[in-house]
């Protein structure tokens, strides 16, 4: 069994800062849990605009605070997302996430991050795994 909080992990090397300068990240669960999935609680900052393209993850999103404009780039549809309100990234959709007030959220990716991954200039996260135990 695993205990920890969010404020356990402030100031650790999970708690990951965008080279963007949009958000931030905690992440609670990664990959060498080897569970599966991981959990994070995201914050991207008002006023901030993030392209994004999960080509290697499918991502869960629900927004706990703040709010933001989610466009997907394949259909043209915007989403007013606030709290309470869920997205899942079931088909790799390139999106865009336009932040209004600052917008916390909790994640759960599959395959699960290790926690060192950032967007490259495609949006997209890197396919890291951890070494195999032996």
């Amino acid at each position: 069994m695993i205990v920890r909080s969010f404020k356990d992990i402030e100031g650790t090397d999970r708690h990951v800062r965008s080279a963007s300068g949009t958000w931030e990240s905690k992440r609670i669960v990664l990959a060498k849990e080897r569970v599966g999935f991981s959990l994070h609680e995201t914050i991207l900052y008002a006023g901030t605009e993030t392209s994004m393209w999960y080509a290697n993850h499918i991502e869960a999103v629900v927004c706990v605070e703040g709010e933001a404009e989610l466009t997907d780039h394949e259909t043209g549809l915007a989403h007013t997302i606030t709290p309470g309100t869920m997205y899942l990234l079931d088909g790799h959709e390139r999106h865009t996430l336009r932040v209004k007030q600052d917008f916390r959220c909790i994640c759960v990716f599959n395959p699960p991050v290790t926690g060192r991954e950032d967007h490259d200039e495609n949006g997209v996260y890197p396919l890291l795994t951890e070494p195999e135990e032996v």
